[in-house]
């Protein structure tokens, strides 16, 4: 009789506030090493499994995180995929979800958890929500089920007792430690007592033995232009028809409405007619886009724009990003946002 391998755990410390402690003489809060994590979190030594650790060097704050800290990221992961049942991300909060988002689109022929999290305080002082949130992720990427494969194998967000599918996240608080919501998707599981898993919601591979592989080729020239009362046509014109943009993200009212003047319709007709790519997304923190519902949404829908569904501003943006990497071809790139890709939006309603 064969021994089950020893589960093994690595963790990838890219920066930010959970790797901080504080240093008395400096008077400031400066990163710890991350290969002596056992001595600030020792509760880490009472899992039966191994667990090691790597930290990018330099460490990146997460308002600096650029799709190269992406393409490192995954690249990480893949150079070692065969050693590892599972990868913890730990990464500064502002940009997780986008970071979130990115993998999920990059890594293709996921059998195994990336866990993102990080914390709101400082892993070095008394009230932070980094331990729990490190010791929860660190299960949870370690977890079976009955056949002996990954339970979570997806890239997801642990935060504040919630694990949330990486390219359904968003982050809506910057002071309480339920800083991330999951809007228009179920989280994956939730942490009490237990730990309680939503199997329902997870993502399963059809093939458990395919290899791993990373899209690496991210096209960025995507501009988000926020609609509200008062935008200028100089403006919108500006941000549509730039030379520089190949796609459009339109942040817009309710499900999916914009202003109904000659001029604003106009000059979405125009940008698409230039093989601009204009995708439509809601403002609202839940709900979905529906152009056929309004009148002021069918004009967008005749004049050329695409929907973006229920997927976050986040999703959206790592999907362009990632589809126009793969392609040269716009009307691929919009035929592929209206496909559900890695369970970021929900088609039919």
């Amino acid at each position: 009789m064969t021994r089950a391998k020893k589960a093994a755990i690595l963790l990838i410390y890219t920066g930010g506030t959970i790797g901080m402690k504080h240093d008395f003489g400096a008077r400031a809060l400066k990163p710890f090493d991350f290969g002596q994590i056992l001595d600030e979190v020792p509760e880490l030594g009472k899992f039966a499994f191994k667990i090691d650790s790597l930290s990018f060097d330099p460490l990146i704050d997460s308002s600096d995180v650029d799709p190269s800290v992406w393409v490192k990221i995954a690249g990480t992961i893949k150079e070692r995929y065969d050693g590892y049942d599972g990868f913890v991300i730990l990464h500064g909060t502002d940009t997780m979800a986008y970071s979130a988002s990115a993998l999920s689109f990059m890594l293709d022929g996921l059998t195994k958890p990336v866990v993102f999290t990080g914390s709101q305080l400082p892993i070095g002082v008394p009230r932070t929500d980094g331990k729990e949130n490190l010791i929860s992720s660190v299960e949870i990427a370690s977890a079976k089920d009955e056949s002996g494969h990954a339970l979570v194998p997806e890239v997801s967000i642990y935060f504040g007792s919630l694990l949330l599918r990486g390219n359904r996240a968003t982050k809506i608080d910057s002071e309480n430690f339920s800083a991330f919501c999951s809007p228009n998707f179920p989280a994956l599981a939730e942490a009490g007592i237990n730990i309680k898993y939503n199997r329902e919601y997870i993502r399963r591979p059809l093939d458990w033995y395919q290899s791993l592989s990373v899209h690496a080729r991210l096209d960025t020239r995507v501009s988000i232009l926020k609609i509200h009362p008062g935008i200028t046509p100089q403006i919108v014109r500006g941000i549509l028809c730039s030379p520089d943009t190949r796609s459009v993200i339109m942040e817009t009212y309710g499900s999916g409405n914009a202003p109904s003047a000659d001029w604003f319709v106009g000059a979405v007709r125009e940008a698409v007619e230039a093989g601009k790519i204009i995708v439509n997304v809601s403002q609202c923190t839940a709900g979905a886009v529906d152009m056929e519902l309004y009148a002021t949404g069918r004009s967008l829908l005749e004049a050329g724009a695409v929907s973006g569904h229920d997927c976050t501003t986040e999703s959206a943006l790592a999907k362009l990003f990632f589809l126009q990497g793969e392609s040269g071809d716009n009307e691929w790139v919009k035929a592929m946002m209206d496909e559900n890709l890695k369970g970021e939006i929900k088609i039919k309603y």
